[in-house]
């Protein structure tokens, strides 16, 4: 498993607003996210990689110290809903997540000592990656409609 950096978070463009948005707002961020809202790639406008955690991307993770595996969604703390699955960016499970790539270990702290780790085995729904995708794909069909009534 790989050990995560500050400098290996990559985080979107929306990602990054709604950070500062919170902060903004008054709402305290997790350092790790304070951070890296100074310490991050960013990734370019477009279509992130598909394997990117941004926020209402859904994740399939694993614990080795439990072999439990679970699926999550994180989102932003308003939705927040952790017995459905629904994490928030400003938990600690959330905080740690937020702009690793599938293949990565996420790391937190425990409310009440210790730490947790997990692996991001993989993305299954990240939303930017499949609004680009279903955009190409529409783009596409558009195209193949329009040469075929053009012929």
């Amino acid at each position: 498993m790989k050990d995560i950096e500050l400098h290996e978070r990559a985080l979107t463009g929306a990602d990054l607003a709604c950070l500062r948005g919170l902060a903004a707002a008054g709402t305290p961020l997790p350092p790790e996210l304070a951070e890296a809202l100074d310490a991050h790639d960013l990734v370019p406008p477009g279509a992130p990689p598909a394997d990117l955690v941004t926020l209402w991307s859904e994740v399939d993770l694993h614990d080795p110290a439990t072999a439990r595996r679970q699926r999550v969604k994180l989102c932003e703390p308003a939705a927040s809903n952790p017995a459905l699955g629904f994490i928030s960016v400003l938990s600690p499970l959330g905080a740690a997540l937020l702009g690793l790539r599938a293949g990565m270990v996420a790391r937190w702290a425990l409310p009440l000592g210790g730490e947790r780790e997990a692996l991001i085995e993989r993305v299954t729904f990240q939303p930017v990656a499949a609004h680009a995708a279903h955009s190409a794909d529409a783009a596409h069909a558009a195209h193949a409609a329009h040469a075929a009534h053009a012929a």
